[in-house]
């Protein structure tokens, strides 16, 4: 007795084979391919603007320098905010590898755009003195107008920080630009630019020193002292800072360095970026139910294909394996498209922002695997559904 064995379908007639069978219902493929490809796209978008926004802040980082370190009182073993001493700039200056040392102090005046504003509305701006060096040490610029000098710091004259200026409604400073600080006009003479390293500064009013001391009552103690060092020493007087800048009370000092406060940033997004990816990952799998969906009815619509094929010779395997390769051709189609819209996306949006474009090759592999493995998850019960059609059960069915 001859035993027929059913011929074997290669590679190349499983992916046709699967080709056509989403060919014959285009509409249905597309929102299918839709729904996962936004699900990629959620999630590599939210990848690559954040590996954009790091490149860009470590760039700006490495541009400026890393080697300032800050200097700031802490509180008292009784909870009460300290202050640093007179000397903390001089004895601080005095470490071997500090190549510069400025501050500024922080004052309890406010600042409004005008006399009329209510008091509680301050917008958050705090108003401090500052050295005449600050700009430099600080890799600080001024965006519009001039910094203080020997003759503005003695008079009612401020510099306004980026965001300051925004809050405050001053876009160009003059001698006609004023703003009420402290219960008295003063003249913006200048608008900085952001700064990076010192973001304090963005949200800050600042005022020349002597003139923080006899019009507002300023105390004349520094709250925050910016000191850079020599590159390779950084640590080590990083260690050394808190017990210079408080000999008696070194534990009432809190040091820092631009790179804690990137850290911390960094921690920020980390979590930000695990609930946008959830949110993707919800989206992927509402695609995933589409395909399953898809592929379900098609097995329904597709009856009589299904035992034509196998009164023709077609065993149980190939059925199953024609319907999962058309889920997997499915999902691919969607998770290319997700990829490309997921690229788009990140490099509108970063080239808006003036970021470098970066979108890791990890992201879009792991994207297109997760597709596959999503594609492949969706159509197996399908795939096994035809399967077990009987040609017989199959035909009869009008």
């Amino acid at each position: 007795m001859l035993t027929v064995k059913p011929a074997r379908m290669s590679p190349r007639d499983v992916a046709r084979v699967g080709g056509a069978g989403l060919r014959a219902r285009p509409l249905r493929v597309f929102l299918s391919a839709l729904g996962i490809a936004i699900g990629i796209a959620a999630m590599l978008s939210v990848v690559g603007i954040s590996a954009s926004s790091q490149e860009d802040l470590n760039r700006q980082l490495a541009a400026l320098g890393t080697n300032l370190l800050t200097v700031s009182p802490g509180q008292t073993l009784f909870g009460e905010r300290s202050h640093l001493p007179d000397g903390a700039e001089k004895m601080i200056a005095r470490i071997g590898p500090v190549t510069s040392v400025t501050s500024i102090g922080t004052t309890t005046a406010k600042v409004y755009r005008n006399e009329r504003i209510p008091s509680e509305e301050s917008g958050g701006i705090a108003v401090a003195a500052a050295r005449l060096d600050l700009p430099g040490k600080v890799s600080a610029t001024v965006a519009d107008g001039v910094w203080l000098n020997a003759a503005t710091e003695r008079y009612p004259a401020v510099v306004l920080g980026a965001a300051a200026a925004d809050r405050l409604g001053v876009y160009q400073p003059g001698p006609r630009q004023r703003v009420w600080l402290g219960g008295q006009w003063f003249t913006v003479v200048g608008i900085l630019a952001p700064a990076p390293l010192a973001p304090e500064l963005d949200t800050a009013a600042l005022v020349g020193w002597p003139v923080a001391e006899e019009r507002l009552a300023f105390d004349g103690y520094p709250t925050t002292v910016y000191t850079r060092a020599e590159e390779p020493q950084v640590v080590a007087v990083q260690g050394v800072l808190a017990a210079t800048a408080n000999p008696e009370n070194p534990q009432e000092v809190k040091v820092s360095r631009p790179s804690d406060a990137l850290a911390a940033k960094q921690a920020a997004d980390t979590t930000l970026n695990a609930l946008l990816l959830g949110l993707g990952g919800v989206a992927l799998l509402v695609g995933g139910v589409g395909v399953a969906n898809t592929m379900v009815i098609s097995v329904l619509e597709r009856r009589a294909e299904i035992g034509l094929r196998r009164s023709l010779g077609a065993t149980r395997g190939q059925i199953r394996l024609q319907f999962l390769a058309e889920s997997l051709l499915l999902s691919l189609l969607g998770g290319v498209g997700g990829v490309l819209l997921g690229i788009g996306v990140t490099g509108a949006y970063a080239s808006y922002q003036g970021w470098p474009s970066i979108v890791p090759a990890w992201a879009m592999i792991g994207g297109l695997a997760a597709t596959l493995v999503i594609g492949g998850l969706a159509g197996f019960y399908p795939a096994v559904r035809a399967a077990r059609l009987s040609p017989t059960e199959a035909l009869a069915t009008p």
